[in-house]
């Protein structure tokens, strides 16, 4: 039972506040020479440069690079503004527009926090003065932001990849349907609310009656991310290139866009890159402290006990996707959803394996549901984003009960995806 003690213990102390990777290594130090000494950890230096070596995850700085520098475009704000103008003669089209850009931005940047904080500082104050409902305006704001956890190139999904053994491409290419589907429901429920309540989000009177000036500006600013879409979805979509080699032409697109609009600056490439070597640093340091946490994890036996537990449920493979769907559910509501991939997945993916269940289809499932960590009180991240950049009327507990509906579409499409695996694009 060590390694049940062992992963219990780290719950706690990631609860408690404490560093992610330095929780996983420490707790694997203490432990391992607890029961074996130093000599157990004879071979992590080779475990490390496997890591390190892996082509697959080169693509996360790359795809992370590319984010940021589209970020610092300021691709947001004219994809926001191009979108208002044309929707905001409607109720709730300054938040349809909201979701619509958020699922540009998720398949052109995938970066989650800067979608979030860019989404808030220029369509929220917008909304408020507008009179919008701010729980509607918040939520749709933090669901728009997150979908670059699912919408491809997800850094999610390469990371589920690698843990899981799958095919990267291949996850690409199956989480298409069910994103796209995510944000058809998103639309339908802003669409459907604002047409039974037109007073929570009053239409925006328009400046500009000219039409065909407003679609020819919108399709300026729409055409050159989306050109950038084609390209690193399309190669990969169509094998011309791996995810890897994909990557190198989304972070080179990427500076060509910079340079499209005029934004093209020493400064700002290096600003970039340090930020890339942060993001990346941190996913790295937690992976491999979640390295030496799933050998200390297996040496002492746990993954036998967790798998005996799960195979002999009542239910066989229903009961444990149930349990394994509601633990990841609950786990992120207190922990990142990088924490989640590397420590979990890697617990669930061989008895998903050893039931025979189609391995891409459970790590959409699992995507899908780990993308609820980012809207999930209390410590969801996306909401923390957006109260960072809120005006002081704004309160947390509204952006709380904002995100709920959010949440439960999220939890629809997971339920669709189990039961109705066909209909969005699996064979079982």
């Amino acid at each position: 039972m060590i390694g049940i003690y062992l992963f219990i213990f780290a719950l706690i102390l990631l609860f408690a506040g404490y560093p992610i990777a330095l929780t996983f290594a420490g707790l694997s130090l203490l432990v391992g020479f607890w029961i074996e000494g130093f000599e157990l950890f004879a071979f992590m230096p080779y475990r490390l440069y496997s890591i390190m070596g892996n082509t697959i995850l080169m693509a996360i700085p790359m795809f992370i690079f590319m984010g940021i520098v589209l970020q610092k475009t300021g691709l947001a704000e004219r994809l926001l503004e191009s979108m208002a103008k044309l929707f905001c003669s409607r109720p709730g089209g300054l938040a349809i527009s909201t979701i619509l850009v958020g699922a540009f931005l998720a398949a052109s940047t995938g970066v989650v926090g800067a979608s979030v904080v860019a989404m808030g500082v220029i369509s929220l104050p917008v909304m408020m003065k507008y009179n919008y409902d701010q729980r509607l305006a918040t939520g749709v704001i933090c669901a728009a932001g997150t979908l670059g956890q699912i919408i491809p190139p997800s850094i999610i999904l390469i990371i589920l990849g690698d843990v899981m053994g799958v095919p990267v491409g291949d996850l690409f290419k199956a989480a298409m349907i069910p994103a796209l589907v995510l944000v058809g429901f998103y639309l339908v429920y802003v669409i459907g609310y604002t047409t039974l309540n037109p007073s929570a989000a009053p239409a925006i009177p328009s400046t500009d009656d000219n039409t065909s000036e407003l679609i020819k500006n919108a399709l300026k600013n729409i055409i050159p991310p989306l050109a950038l879409i084609v390209i690193v979805l399309g190669s990969i979509l169509t094998g011309i290139a791996t995810p890897t080699e994909s990557s190198a032409l989304g972070a080179i697109g990427a500076l060509l866009l910079a340079k499209f609009y005029g934004q093209l600056e020493i400064p700002m490439v290096t600003d970039a890159a340090k930020e890339t070597v942060k993001v990346t640093s941190m996913v790295f340091a937690v992976l491999i402290g979640a390295t030496a946490f799933a050998m200390i994890f297996t040496y002492s036996g746990g993954d036998i006990i967790v798998e005996e537990f799960m195979s002999g449920l009542p239910g066989e493979k229903w009961t444990f996707l149930l349990l394994s769907m509601l633990a990841i559910f609950i786990l992120g509501f207190f922990i990142d959803f990088v924490e989640i991939a590397f420590i979990v997945v890697p617990i669930l993916a061989p008895i998903a394996e050893l039931m025979g269940l189609n391995m891409v289809w459970f790590a959409i499932l699992i995507a899908m549901n780990l993308q609820s960590s980012f809207m999930t009180p209390p410590f969801g991240f996306s909401l923390f984003y957006l109260k960072g950049v809120s005006p002081p009327e704004v309160k947390t507990s509204t952006i709380y009960k904002g995100v709920i509906p959010f949440i439960f579409i999220q939890m629809f499409i997971v339920v669709l995806l189990v039961l109705f695996p066909e209909y969005l694009g699996f064979t079982m």
